[in-house]
């Protein structure tokens, strides 16, 4: 009979970036890959970090990563938000049409026919508050955190849809990108946390 070998970690992850552009860190440990292996994987380049917990594949360049990385330089000041956060931290499948930002409430709104641009006016603290950097396409793009973010969504059910915003929550609890005191307490700093609470505690005790 001959002896099969049990594939290493690197070639899991070869193998498994072949089918997945986006990678979570909590998927690849199912797999028996180490967090060790995935450091390696980043170090060599088989790997891009986009958040925490949150990889690119080598070689990725879906279309929503492009126009995230044009609309940050042509509007650096301004952060991606709400749908498209969630598109970019992989907890929605849903994608935007148009690239959403956040505006203060006194900017005037960007015009952007390609890509497309949603403006979304944000007052302060919502505005200025929870602001993260990653590296898309060697660009600094400038977006608010996933805690944030989810916040941001319950904040804005009528943007969102609640629907999308409890989908949300839930991959996040699930792919490990936030914890529940994290996302507590992002809800409490920005005003939801009577709202999202309920929800948090319930996708956690079952999870």
């Amino acid at each position: 009979m001959p002896e099969f070998l049990e594939p290493t970690e690197r070639e899991r992850i070869l193998a498994f970036t072949k089918k997945n552009e986006l990678v979570r860190a909590c998927e690849l440990r199912r797999l028996g890959v180490s967090g060790t292996a995935i450091a390696s994987a980043v170090q060599d380049g088989i790997l891009r970090t986009a958040s925490r917990g949150l990889y690119l594949s080598q070689g990725s360049s879906p279309e929503m990563y492009v126009e995230l990385a044009e609309i940050a330089k042509r509007y650096p000041e301004h952060p991606i938000c709400l749908n498209s956060a969630l598109a970019f931290y992989g907890v929605t499948v849903l994608l935007p049409r148009a690239i959403w930002i956040a505006i203060s409430a006194s900017c005037w709104k960007p015009q952007s026919a390609s890509p497309p641009v949603d403006a979304v006016r944000f007052r302060e603290p919502y505005y200025s508050e929870g602001r993260v950097t990653h590296t898309i396409q060697g660009v600094k793009v400038t977006m608010y955190s996933i805690e944030k973010t989810l916040a941001d969504a319950f904040r804005n059910p009528k943007l969102v849809g609640l629907p999308v915003a409890i989908e949300s929550l839930r991959n996040t609890i699930e792919y490990g990108l936030a914890t529940q005191m994290e996302i507590l307490r992002a809800a409490r700093k920005f005003g939801v946390l009577k709202r999202m609470k309920p929800y948090v505690e319930a996708l956690t005790t079952y999870a």
